[in-house]
């Protein structure tokens, strides 16, 4: 550890301790009751975490989307981190990254049919979920973990596999939100972005560190990624991407908060020869990031060349109207998937359409 870094910690642990003590009050005074936590007569699954930085919510997100979509009349409630709207929002068509945040627009994006709204008092947006929305079913509630005035009727909590918490510190010292054991109101944990060829005896040592309790159920998830895919399709040879090697040069562009795990995708999977271009986590990309990204690109000699970002970012950049043509006919992202991990695919399924069954309002209609 580096004298600076020595330093830091002496500066930071003092407040990691004030901040923990701000958290411990703030969750007994929901835990006695003081502070309220309402209950809704439909089901509501909480999904978050309780650390800063990707744990790969928004595909854990779209997993229960298209999982309960077709049975279940059912709605997403996100903050809308990053929007320059305020209060409750419903998403339409013509709705914007600037109106509901850049993870609502891809959820909608992706799943048009489904009711998709943001609103950062989330007692407020179900209220206003069930009065906009007849027959609702259910409401996914999106990174709200920490959001303990609302009591979800399920809380899936998501760790990231290659940053365990039983390591980590309470913010700012380290990207804890909460203290470790209040893993305790979670009733599934999925470990996320497991490694695609994960062992019985990997599962066993996370286990054994994050000593989950008898009520709680625990899931492994990797993720998939699929095929290179245009973002401005009217500009792009979408044949040019599938054609992507390892004599490709890859402009990596990212907005997101650990972008590492995908560049060991790139390299591992379609070429080693890549320039980076990083910015921070929910970056609205302005011209001035537009034209960065232009003069690394050009700086590329190859010929075979391309850019390639999330599709996140994709969502983001898609917005901006001054691209360059030569740009744009470059950019494609890489979509990803969840994959469920130890042939629990089926279980999880069950346990989340029998929780929603049981408790939506007409479940007369599902007997046992």
């Amino acid at each position: 550890m580096s004298k600076l870094r020595i330093a830091l910690s002496f500066i930071l642990f003092p407040l990691s301790i004030l901040y923990g003590m701000g958290i411990y009050l703030r969750n007994k005074l929901f835990d006695f009751g003081i502070l309220p936590s309402k209950s809704f007569d439909i089901p509501i699954i909480g999904i978050g975490n309780i650390t800063v930085g990707g744990t790969g919510k928004t595909p854990h997100v779209e997993y229960l989307v298209e999982l309960l979509k077709d049975e279940f009349k059912t709605a997403t409630l996100s903050r809308g981190y990053k929007r320059k709207t305020s209060g409750f929002v419903l998403a339409g068509e013509n709705s914007k990254v600037e109106d509901i945040g850049d993870e609502p627009m891809q959820i909608k994006t992706k799943n048009p049919e489904i009711t998709v709204a943001v609103d950062k008092k989330r007692v407020h947006g179900i209220q206003k979920l069930k009065e906009n929305i007849k027959n609702l079913d259910l409401v996914l509630l999106d990174d709200a973990y920490q959001h303990r005035y609302v009591k979800p009727n399920l809380n899936i909590l998501l760790i990231d596999y290659n940053h365990p918490i039983n390591k980590d510190f309470l913010l700012p010292l380290g990207n804890l939100r909460e203290p470790v054991y209040q893993k305790r109101r979670a009733n599934i944990i999925i470990i996320t972005k497991a490694p695609q060829d994960f062992q019985p005896i990997q599962r066993r040592v996370v286990l054994n560190k994050l000593k989950p309790f008898p009520y709680q159920t625990i899931y492994f998830t990797t993720l998939q990624y699929g095929n290179p895919q245009a973002i401005f399709p009217h500009w792009a040879d979408e044949k040019t991407f599938k054609d992507i090697n390892e004599n490709t040069t890859i402009l990596l562009v990212t907005g997101i908060a650990d972008p590492k795990p995908f560049k060991k995708y790139l390299e591992n999977n379609l070429s080693k020869q890549i320039n980076s271009v990083i910015f921070a986590d929910h970056r609205n990309y302005s011209d001035s990031d537009i034209n960065k990204i232009e003069k690394r690109y050009k700086q590329i000699e190859k010929k075979d060349k391309v850019i390639i970002t999330t599709e996140k970012d994709a969502i983001r950049l898609r917005e901006n109207k001054n691209i360059p043509d030569e740009l744009a006919k470059a950019f494609c992202f890489i979509p990803i998937k969840v994959e469920f991990l130890n042939n629990r695919t089926n279980d999880f399924n069950q346990q989340i359409t029998d929780y929603v069954r049981k408790n939506k309002k007409h479940s007369f209609l599902y007997p046992e």
